[in-house]
């Protein structure tokens, strides 16, 4: 797989990076890929069928059985499907069923955007450019929480912090591809950042990789 034209944005959740991936997309017109629904999509449907989210074998069977389709789904973008991701996410069996997956996606001929916590250090380590965008905890629950309430969700900023810090230990604690920064990534902290000003960021580090490749 050449990564020349392959752009992984990594990150905690609620740091704009999903909303930074998609703008890229966008820029450079590119496939983008959500990487952080395949594991909600994995943990929704194991729950709808009774299953439980510590049961690694169970999970990964869930996860060989996605589509494209399947993603569609709107139950997988609500707080319970994100604490169900983060549980799913630490099985490595289920890790290398998706794995497959996103390596195929990273493979499109003339590249791809993906978006999630270990794109950048396990999925797509050659990756032509690699960002992690991270922001302070408050400022990553004021946003979960904007967005949850947003969606007619009842859920108090204090519960939606608690969320991000229990998250973010498990993310980063897990044995099975940690959450961080790979090496080479460039880090972009969206505390004091509008959209805007995010996405313009975003934009340029990937430019300014780009033109260190150029022949």
């Amino acid at each position: 797989m050449s990564g020349a034209q392959v752009i992984t944005v990594d990150g905690p959740a609620a740091s704009g990076k999903g909303t930074i991936a998609s703008g890229l997309g966008r820029r450079f017109g590119l496939p983008v890929l959500d990487s952080g629904l395949l594991y909600r999509a994995v943990g929704v449907l194991l729950e709808r069928e009774g299953g439980d989210l510590d049961d690694a074998a169970a999970a990964a069977a869930v996860a060989g059985r996605l589509t494209a389709e399947t993603l569609a789904d709107p139950a997988f973008r609500t707080r319970g499907a994100g604490e169900a991701a983060s549980r799913v996410a630490v099985h490595p069996q289920v890790r290398e069923v998706l794995l497959q997956l996103q390596r195929a996606f990273a493979a499109q001929a003339g590249g791809a955007v993906l978006d999630g916590r270990d794109m950048g250090t396990v999925i797509c380590p050659d990756a032509g450019a690699k960002l992690y965008v991270t922001a302070r905890p408050e400022v990553r629950a004021e946003r979960r929480w904007r967005q949850l309430t947003g969606q007619g969700e009842s859920v108090s900023l204090d519960e939606v912090l608690a969320d991000i810090h229990r998250r973010d230990a498990r993310d980063s604690g897990r044995e099975a591809a940690p959450m961080r920064p790979a090496a080479d990534a460039a880090l972009l902290d969206t505390s004091e950042m509008t959209i805007e000003q995010a996405a313009d960021a975003a934009r340029r580090i990937v430019e300014a990789a780009r033109a260190r490749q150029a022949p």
